[in-house]
């Protein structure tokens, strides 16, 4: 009963991703077995990792979709708090941070209650007008600038853009019909679950074929100076691999036709690219190589998050524009 909110087709799809997270945990485990230690601690602890977040979202996915609603809004909080544990803050700027921490809630609660027209513009223009104001209440005018653009960019970065993935979950579920073998008859409903579901996977399985394409037959860097290890072959088997994905994922999760399936597969590989460069340059102009450390293997939380910053505004809106 707890997981009736849920079709078939996504409870589906989280049961595959558990084998496949499981299949790879053994892959690890025989790779261990075969080479020392030092060579695969790396790989052991993002296993660790992945199993606690896979475990986590799944487990908040089947209770409700407030849980779910609930634990990206507690993503957004780690990110942002993350985000702001590097960027250099005067004693001034303190004073406002709470603001910044007090709009997650309200953010995440528009998403809630699904009003579009609060959610779309709540961080973006009353954020972007009220922080500015309350430092200049303050009275502090040395750094200015530079405060109000590193906090707002923040915001817009772990808050608003991760909402949009929330999203998804409100939009209405008749919006979102599969057709899939054995699944009532052939027809169901996957709702914004389904959607949610095929925008992470898409994007982390991105990640992932980006660099093993990379690690394997790449040569030419694509911008050495920001993120020295991508390559044009890394990033081009990653944007076939995403997309291929999604033709297989839409007919169980999207009600997308093969021709949109292929182009949300092409934007979700080519976004989630320019959202992780995007961070490393940030992480480069701070002088840290992660984030943080909360996620073994991984770095911090904006480290796994970064592609999900672009990809997430994006595929909302194109599917709200499509499909709803």
């Amino acid at each position: 009963m707890i997981a009736s909110h849920l079709s078939a087709p996504v409870l589906w799809t989280l049961a595959g991703v558990l084998g496949v997270l499981a299949a790879a945990t053994v892959a690890v485990f025989v790779l261990a077995r075969r080479r020392p230690a030092a060579a695969t601690e790396e790989l052991r602890a993002r296993m660790r990792s992945w199993w606690a977040i896979v475990l986590l979202f799944s487990f908040a996915l089947v209770l409700s979709r407030t849980a779910a609603i609930v634990l990206l809004g507690f993503v957004s909080f780690l990110a942002l708090k993350e985000y702001l544990s590097l960027i250099p803050t005067r004693r001034a700027d303190r004073r406002v941070l709470l603001w910044a921490y007090l709009s997650i809630p309200v953010q995440f609660y528009w998403v809630g209650i699904g009003w579009y027209g609060m959610f779309v513009i709540f961080i973006p223009i009353y954020m972007f007008l009220f922080l500015p104001m309350r430092l200049v209440l303050i009275g502090e005018t040395q750094g200015f600038l530079r405060a109000v653009g590193t906090l707002h960019w923040g915001l817009m970065t772990t808050v608003y853009s991760i909402s949009h993935a929330a999203f998804l979950l409100v939009l209405p579920a008749d919006g979102n019909p599969v057709a899939g073998p054995g699944f009532a008859g052939g027809f169901a409903e996957a709702s914004g679950a389904g959607l949610l579901l095929f925008l992470l996977i898409l994007t982390e399985a991105n990640d992932v074929a980006q660099y093993v394409w990379g690690r394997m037959l790449g040569r030419r860097k694509v911008i050495p100076r920001v993120s020295p290890n991508k390559t044009w072959e890394g990033l081009i088997g990653g944007l076939a691999t995403t997309a291929a994905l999604s033709l297989l994922l839409a007919p169980l999760l999207t009600p997308f036709a093969p021709g949109h399936a292929a182009a949300v597969g092409l934007l979700i590989g080519a976004a989630g690219f320019i959202g992780d460069v995007t961070v490393s340059a940030l992480k480069r102009d701070l002088g840290v190589k992660d984030s943080g450390s909360l996620l073994p293997g991984h770095g911090g939380v904006l480290d796994r998050l970064d592609s999900l910053t672009y990809t997430a505004p994006l595929f909302f809106h194109y599917v709200r524009y499509f499909y709803f």
